[in-house]
């Protein structure tokens, strides 16, 4: 598989955004069944194996998991302040959870469940997210086997099809579109700011 043409242009803003912590961080839109967006600030896993797939995870009992479900259709923005890169990247978002059967992908949400620090697997094993608060007790829990997920853990593939890079250091900025083709190659467009 080759590797489209704008994972150079992320992976340069990463490498020179690497010392910012948030770097890492970069909002997800989707939209519900009542037709509403919703945006959330996730956590960039890297991506699939030899594939351009941006890996996010989620909890299965979270509202994202159900706005996925229902249209799953999303866009991810990501800024990075220090060079002063937007990526607006859209496309299809592929939910992997306990029930895939498909053994490539279980093999990469086991890999991204064993990637996780122990705190981070914790957080899966808490109470259901978006109901009431629960007393502290409810969250000290055991921490879960690094080898074997817990059932509401998913990893959230997004598969890009469109790609909006706009570089904002330049007068005038420069922007370009990288557009998924019928046949997997890429165009490349650069349009005005």
């Amino acid at each position: 598989m080759s590797v489209a043409p704008w994972r150079g242009d992320l992976a340069g803003a990463l490498h020179r955004n690497r010392r910012l912590p948030y770097a890492r961080y970069l909002q997800l839109a989707t939209i519900g069944a009542d037709g509403r967006p919703a945006n959330r600030t996730v956590v960039f896993r890297g991506f699939e194996e030899n594939s351009d797939r941006l890996q996010i995870i989620t909890d299965a009992r979270s509202q994202k998991v159900g706005q996925i479900t229902e249209n799953a259709w999303g866009e991810a923005c990501w800024y990075f302040p220090k060079t002063r890169e937007q990526f607006r990247l859209s496309g299809r978002s592929i939910l992997v959870g306990a029930d895939c059967t498909e053994a490539f992908l279980q093999r990469a949400r086991r890999t991204a469940w064993e990637k996780l620090s122990d705190r981070a697997r914790e957080g899966f094993a808490w109470p259901q997210p978006g109901q009431p608060r629960a007393g502290l007790e409810a969250f000290e829990v055991a921490t879960p086997d690094p080898s074997e997920p817990l059932p509401q853990f998913c990893l959230l593939l997004l598969d890009p099809d469109r790609v909006d890079l706009l570089q904002l250091r330049s007068h005038p900025h420069d922007r370009r579109l990288y557009l998924r083709q019928e046949d997997g190659t890429w165009l490349v467009r650069e349009v005005n700011p």
